[in-house]
C-alpha cells in the first residue's frame, strides 16, 4: 500500500508519498517540484509511480502556492516567479538535511525532479548542489537568463515592470544559477529532460539546444537523454511521466 502523509519536510508544507511498510527506513528519494500556479497534490501519478518501485518521494508546495497561497493578484505572482525559483533552490537544502537528521536517505541517493517552473527549479538546483545525483526536467528550460528576457519583454507590453535596475540584479544573480552557462555544473550526472514540440509557454527549442550542448561534453552517453514529443503543448504526458519515472529506476 502507498501512502501519502501531509506534513512539513524542513519547513515546506509538502507530501510525503512512500510504501507503508518502508514508512521509517532509508530509501533513496526524490523531491519533485510543482508547476506555477500547480501544487504539490498534481504530480501525485508521478509520486505513486515512484514510491511503488521503492523510492521515498516529496512534494513541496512553491512559494505561494498550495498551502502557501496568498492573496494577491496575478499580475504580482507573475512578477515573484524568480523569487519563487530561487527560494524552491534555498528549500531543497532544508528538506534534504531534514531527511539525514531522520536518516531517511538511502546511501546518499537522492534527486530532484519538476514541471515546467519546477524544472528551471531543478536545473537551479543543479548549479548549486553537489550532492544531488540524478535529475529530470519536464517542459522547463536551463536557460533561465534568456527565458527571464523573454518574459520581460512580453511582460513590459502589459503591465508596469519594476525599475531598471532591479531588472538588471534579477538577471545577475539569474546567471549564477543558469545551468547553460555553467554546463560543467552538470558533471556528468545523469539528467533526463522531455519537452513537446509545441509548447507555446516555455520554448522546446531552450531545452533542445542545451541537451546538444550538454550531451557533447558526457563521456557516457547514456547518462543524458532528451525525449521530445511532436505535436505536445505544455502539458506533461503519461509517456513523459513513465519515462521519468524508468530515468530514476534506472540511475539512482
Amino acid at each position: 500500500m502507498i501512502i501519502v502523509d501531509r506534513k512539513n519536510v524542513g519547513k515546506v508544507p509538502s507530501l510525503t508519498v512512500v510504501k507503508a511498510e518502508k514508512q521509517g527506513q532509508a530509501l533513496p528519494t526524490v523531491v519533485y517540484f510543482h508547476g506555477f500556479t500547480s501544487a504539490k497534490e498534481h504530480n501525485l501519478p508521478l509520486a505513486y509511480l515512484l514510491a511503488f518501485e521503492g523510492y521515498r518521494v516529496i512534494l513541496p508546495d512553491s512559494y505561494l502556492h498550495g498551502e502557501r497561497e496568498r492573496n494577491m493578484s496575478k499580475v504580482k505572482k507573475q512578477l515573484a516567479f524568480w523569487n519563487i525559483v530561487l527560494q524552491n533552490v534555498e528549500e531543497i537544502k532544508q528538506i534534504r538535511e531534514d531527511l539525514q537528521n531522520k536518516q531517511l536517505i538511502l546511501n546518499d541517493r537522492f534527486g530532484v525532479a519538476g514541471t515546467s517552473m519546477g524544472g528551471m527549479t531543478t536545473s537551479a538546483v543543479l548549479t548549486t548542489y553537489q550532492w544531488v545525483k540524478v535529475a529530470a526536467i519536464l517542459m522547463g528550460t536551463p536557460k533561465i537568463t534568456l527565458y527571464a528576457k523573454q518574459l520581460i519583454n512580453e511582460f513590459s507590453q502589459q503591465i508596469k515592470l519594476p525599475p531598471k535596475e532591479e531588472i538588471d540584479r534579477l538577471l545577475k544573480t539569474l546567471e549564477t544559477y543558469d545551468l547553460s552557462k555553467q554546463i560543467s555544473y552538470l558533471n556528468q550526472r545523469p539528467l533526463f529532460l522531455w519537452h513537446g514540440e509545441k509548447d507555446s509557454v516555455v520554448p522546446f527549442n531552450h531545452a533542445y539546444t542545451f541537451y546538444q550542448q550538454a550531451r557533447a561534453t558526457y563521456h557516457k552517453k547514456k547518462h543524458i537523454s532528451f525525449l521530445k514529443e511532436p505535436g505536445r503543448g505544455h502539458k506533461v504526458s503519461r509517456r513523459a511521466i513513465q519515462e521519468t519515472v524508468q530515468w530514476f529506476v534506472k540511475h539512482l
